[in-house]
């Protein structure tokens, strides 16, 4: 079973900016995407960016411009998400996905095969 967890949630002012990672373990092969969501209290989950197996990259409107997701170099299974401009409204539990094998299921959590436990970030003056 593929486990994900996920690192750098917090608490920061508006403008400022975060860092999130994301660390796979036990997958069963290389091939994957993955991608970040997020959940507000009240709220249902949403996509925020995901990472399509041959790098391709989508992200919400409400965060293009000021979120960028990527992998690590040396690890394909190392994910980040680098929040900048943060906003008072990106305050949210934040989930790691992903899904091995074909196919890349973009902003759709229906796709994704694993999560993560969360971490909160919280943005606040």
């Amino acid at each position: 079973q593929v486990q994900l967890v996920e690192s750098g949630g917090g608490e920061v002012q508006p403008g400022k900016s975060l860092n999130l990672s994301c660390k796979a373990s036990k997958y069963p092969y290389n091939t994957n995407s993955m991608g970040w969501f997020r959940q507000a209290p009240g709220k249902g989950r949403e996509g925020v960016a995901a990472i399509a197996n041959d790098g391709t990259t989508i992200y919400a409107d409400s965060v293009k411009g000021r979120f960028a997701i990527s992998r690590d170099n040396a690890d394909r299974h190392t994910l980040y998400l680098q929040m900048s401009f943060l906003k008072p409204e990106d305050s949210a539990m934040y989930y790691c996905a992903a899904r091995y094998g074909d196919g890349f299921p973009g902003l759709s959590q229906y796709g994704y095969n694993f999560w993560g436990q969360g971490t909160q970030v919280t943005v606040s003056s």
